[in-house]
């Protein structure tokens, strides 16, 4: 039988014939790279730099080099924000994108300004967008010259960014792997694979540090990697840096400082339950990380300490969604970031279907101290009953926003006084998220309740990722719990119906002058129980915190 006229290969593309100079160009773009499924976003990636979009004649291209259907890679490209799928090159939209971060943070500081602004003084061959937390909170507000972060932005300064053509991401001074083995690095992964520690050694002692993980579960990392060494082989370690919850930037901290402290504990993870490969998966927005990632890596792999098993980096694609480990998962398999419905369990069935342990970055990040000096050193640390550390990622109304390594159980009134230098001059504590955008909200009258797992839950809230959002009396709650709702509407992944519909229905409702309440609290009842995953569930809690505890503010008593 014949090919189809114009395909090279006769696949399905849809009645798009493909067209040879696009597939010359892709196959340029790809050259030695290897065509299989899981890699089908990097290989979107490469394209999006390459043009600044997807046109789709290189979709229909892409998709018969990879031997996949149109519809395969169609729905990938046009599932991730930071993907623009176009007709053709010529609709290419302008070279330059300048993103707004339009979340909580920075909506506290003017983003909603700045983007007004922008896009009246710049030129129309510069594209302003708004976009969602890009993790950089302490310096509110934040805009992206494509990859170059602005800071304390304002219209002047990133109209001088544009004109100066200033669009790369600027690296800060992270601690190479000369510096890392010279403070004793690698040592410890020496001695695991010299036999000197027993795997049940490193296990027990993440059980006796009481580390639990720090990407917002909070299931105890020891206990984690004990199932995973009762799983079938063979075994894969899954990491999960889509660090894309509202008012965090933690794992961006430690990686732009100390990336060999994290991967120094991914490796020790893989030998403990003898893993034969690492995915490491990174949000898009961290270009400056990932680029650290990519020259460190290399330099390992160059001269290892010991025998070391495949890493792979993965880049996201704007997706909020990827932090839950199945849509993770998905994703890095080249697919749509979509949850899985469970059982079974990402350590039973996961990535490629292997038994598979998922982690947040900062979890590995500590292991290395915790077996060096000790679980008593880790656990020693706490407040209230509470033991370890915990990274906050605080922003806001406060002095000093940043990560600030903090005892478990301080409560945010101590953070703020003894961490952040107290209140901004002129503002008044008025209330706070513990835990980002999905966290819940909490008025300063409980400000001395101990920001810990567990302890909020009774609260209607939970610690999550510790990212601890302040603000004051010159804040409004209900606009806050908007703009998290809105942004929960925008990242939705669509799956279900009950987060798909429910978000949106719910921004409606929250954005009229008299909140319907009562039929706020039946849609927010029906996204908790009949939602797929943790997106719907929680994303009721601003708008259940704001009706609770700050009441004020529908009576119109707030000032």
């Amino acid at each position: 039988m014949s090919k189809p006229a114009g395909t090279s290969s006769g696949r399905d593309t849809r009645g798009r014939e493909v067209s040879p100079a696009a597939l010359a160009e892709v196959r340029k773009l790809l050259a030695s790279a290897p065509r299989r499924r899981d890699l089908l976003i990097e290989h979107l990636h490469l394209i999006q730099d390459r043009f600044g979009c997807l046109p789709k004649e290189h979709l229909v291209a892409l998709a018969d080099e990879m031997k996949m259907a149109m519809t395969e890679v169609y729905e990938v490209a046009s599932f991730y924000h930071h993907f623009t799928v176009v007709e053709t090159g010529a609709d290419a939209p302008p070279a330059v994108t300048v993103r707004v971060c339009q979340s909580l943070t920075c909506s506290l500081f003017g983003s909603a300004q700045l983007l007004t602004e922008l896009n009246a003084r710049l030129s129309p061959k510069v594209r302003v967008i708004p976009a969602p937390c890009v993790g950089r909170c302490a310096s509110a507000p934040v805009a992206v010259v494509h990859h170059n972060t602005i800071g304390n932005a304002n219209a002047e300064i990133v109209s001088k960014a544009v004109t100066a053509g200033e669009t790369a991401a600027t690296e800060t001074g992270a601690e190479g792997l000369s510096a890392y083995r010279e403070g004793g690095g690698y040592e410890l992964l020496r001695r695991c694979h010299g036999g000197e520690l027993p795997r049940e050694t490193i296990i027990e002692a993440l059980k006796n540090s009481g580390l639990r993980g720090l990407g917002g579960a909070g299931f105890p990392a020891g206990k984690k990697w004990e199932i995973l060494r009762q799983q079938p082989k063979p075994r894969l370690l899954a990491v999960n840096i889509d660090e894309g919850e509202p008012g965090t930037f933690k794992d961006r901290h430690y990686l732009e400082r100390h990336p060999h402290r994290f991967l120094e504990g991914a490796m020790i993870a893989a030998w403990t339950i003898e893993a034969d490969a690492v995915y490491i998966y990174l949000r898009d927005e961290y270009a400056a990380c990932r680029a650290i990632l990519i020259r460190e890596i290399a330099l390992l792999q160059k001269s290892p300490p010991c025998p070391l098993p495949d890493i792979h980096l993965r880049r996201g694609a704007g997706a909020y969604i990827c932090g839950e480990e199945s849509a993770m998962i998905e994703s890095i398999e080249g697919k749509r970031g979509m949850p899985r419905l469970r059982p079974p369990f990402v350590a039973e069935v996961g990535l490629f279907g292997r038994p598979t342990l998922e982690h947040n970055m900062e979890t590995l990040y500590w292991v290395r101290d915790i077996v060096e000096k000790g679980p008593a050193w880790f656990a020693s640390a706490g407040r209230r009953g509470r033991t370890g550390l915990r990274s906050f990622s605080v922003s806001g109304r406060v002095t000093k926003p940043g990560v600030h390594l903090a005892p478990a159980g301080i409560s945010v009134r101590e953070l703020i006084d003894e961490y952040c230098g107290g209140m901004l001059p002129g503002h008044e504590f008025y209330g706070y998220f513990p835990g980002g955008a999905s966290g819940g909200m909490l008025p300063a009258a409980m400000g001395d309740l101990p920001l810990d797992f567990d302890t909020l839950n009774s609260h209607g809230c939970f610690i999550g990722s510790a990212a601890v959002v302040v603000f004051s009396r010159q804040d409004h709650a209900r606009d806050l719990a908007l703009n998290a709702m809105e942004f929960f509407r925008d990242e939705s992944c669509g799956q279900c119906t009950p987060c798909r519909v429910g978000t949106a229905k719910a921004v409606a409702l929250m954005q009229a002058k008299q909140w319907d309440t009562e039929l706020l609290k039946e849609l927010a009842q029906v996204m908790v129980d009949a939602s797929i995953c943790g997106l719907g569930q929680a994303a009721p809690n601003p708008l259940l915190c704001a009706m609770k505890y700050f009441p004020q503010e529908f009576s119109g008593a707030h000032p």
